[in-house]
């Protein structure tokens, strides 16, 4: 059983708590290639694809040859909308397109569980008391990530539920990233350097992610 240690918001060790081995004890034969695959595969969710340039179709300008084809001694000219004139459309440029790639269901909770086993490995596992705030308060926010060393590196801090004065209170802060422990994705934790989670967000993560 793995255990790590338990802080209260004000940096005062509590304890130690249990990692659920079937969330921070994953090993798999193909790891790399399958956090590889479900990262690339979110990263390319991410993409809006909206680019788009003007064809020549699509470019303002007459469709009427510039001048006569033979007698003038230059070279044989189009309309003013070609590529090689300024002011034309664009040869080959980006145009609008769906990068979705749908990522299967155990494929993407099985990089989760190798991503979390990494971050108990390395010991960038804080877990705290739960989080209460009354109002937004980022003052209150800094001092907690202050009091738990986590202010100046980059931090995920994953919650239970969505409390709109919480993540006010940590929206503000740099290097800290927020998410709900039910749709955390092995990107987010892969993508900083120390992984923060309340009691009851880990109970949450244990309750969704084991199985």
């Amino acid at each position: 059983m793995l255990e790590v240690k338990k802080y209260s918001v004000s940096g005062e060790e509590l304890g130690t708590v249990s990692l659920p081995e079937s969330l921070f004890a994953c090993e798999s034969n193909n790891k790399a290639a399958v956090m590889y695959e479900v990262v690339k595969m979110y990263l390319a969710n991410q993409r809006q694809g909206t680019s788009c340039v003007k064809n020549r179709v699509t470019a303002k300008g007459s469709g009427r040859k510039l001048y006569r084809q033979k007698g003038t001694g230059n070279a044989r000219a189009g309309n003013l909308r070609t590529p090689l004139r300024v002011g034309g459309g664009v040869a080959f440029g980006p145009r609008p397109h769906n990068w979705y790639k749908k990522i299967p269901k155990k494929k993407k909770r099985l990089a989760l569980k190798l991503a979390l086993t990494e971050k108990a490995k390395e010991e960038n596992i804080i877990i705290i008391e739960s989080l209460k705030f009354d109002n937004p308060n980022t003052k209150q926010a800094k001092d907690i990530m202050t009091n738990l060393s986590a202010m100046d590196t980059k931090t995920l801090l994953l919650i239970d539920g969505s409390d709109r004065s919480i993540i006010r209170s940590f929206t503000n802060l740099p290097n800290v990233i927020m998410d709900r422990a039910d749709s955390v994705f092995a990107y987010e934790v892969l993508n900083c350097k120390k992984l923060l989670i309340t009691e009851d967000a880990l109970k949450k993560m244990e309750e969704v992610f084991t199985s």
